[in-house]
């Protein structure tokens, strides 16, 4: 994993693999503030495996998240075995080469491909990566050709993403590195063939689990009054002024 600093502090080494849960659990009590700014995607990771007691008090954290209604519709399927594995990767080859391409040939700064380099290797490693985890829905708005008001379809997935950032955000405080991921669902037919999704149960991103081959850091981002608007859009009441 490439860090990309923005802020001139050095990345901190990566965590040494555990398989104690009272070690993970020392872990997780990391300052918040401390997690959220070093959180990045760490697609490099070591073969090695993650205990499923630190899976589990991931996803066991994930599931503290808000949901609609309190609805508590996900379902997280974490696949291990490598066939399935292989299967998922196939779909991810296929999507990247279309996606991948298209980035190379819009975009040529150094940031960007850095970021298709790093996708780059968990495609041609993804079955080595320990823990693929399938997050999933229970039901849904979606009604056979019927189009459906771009609201309904954000109440639905917005039950299941508060809970991807808590398994990501655990991980990070764990030392593992996860990453967020949607390329190897482009066919939901064939996600669900892979994983044995009844039709009520809906695929909808993957987090990858691994101890990081690099370092968490912080990133360079946006500065914060760059993209907020004072109760209209382009009213950027905080950014700073011309100088006098």
């Amino acid at each position: 994993m490439e860090t990309v600093g923005g802020t001139g502090d050095p990345p901190e080494a990566p965590a040494v693999p555990t398989a104690d849960p009272d070690e993970a659990e020392r872990r997780l009590a990391m300052p918040l503030g401390e997690a959220l700014v070093t959180q990045r995607a760490v697609r490099r990771v070591r073969p090695d495996p993650v205990d499923d007691r630190l899976v589990m008090r991931c996803l066991e954290l994930a599931l503290e998240a808000p949901t609609g209604s309190n609805g508590q519709n996900w379902e997280f399927v974490v696949v291990k075995d490598t066939a399935v594995k292989a299967a998922l990767a196939a779909q991810y080859r296929r999507s990247w080469r279309v996606y991948g391409g298209l980035g190379r040939r819009l975009r040529r700064d150094d940031q960007t491909a850095r970021i298709l380099r790093s996708v780059q290797w968990q495609v041609e490693h993804f079955e080595q990566i320990p823990v693929v985890i399938v997050c999933c829905l229970r039901g849904g708005p979606r009604l056979p050709f019927v189009p459906l008001p771009p609201v309904l379809l954000s109440s639905h997935y917005g039950s299941l993403y508060p809970s991807v950032q808590n398994l990501l955000l655990a991980a990070r405080a764990m030392g593992l590195g996860g990453a967020l991921i949607t390329l190897p669902l482009w066919s939901a037919t064939a996600a669900r063939r892979m994983i044995g999704l009844p039709l009520g149960v809906e695929p909808c991103c993957i987090v990858t689990l691994g101890w990081p081959l690099g370092r968490y850091g912080r990133k360079r981002r946006k500065p914060v009054a760059s993209v907020v608007h004072l109760d209209r859009f382009g009213n950027r009441a905080w950014e700073p002024g011309p100088a006098s």
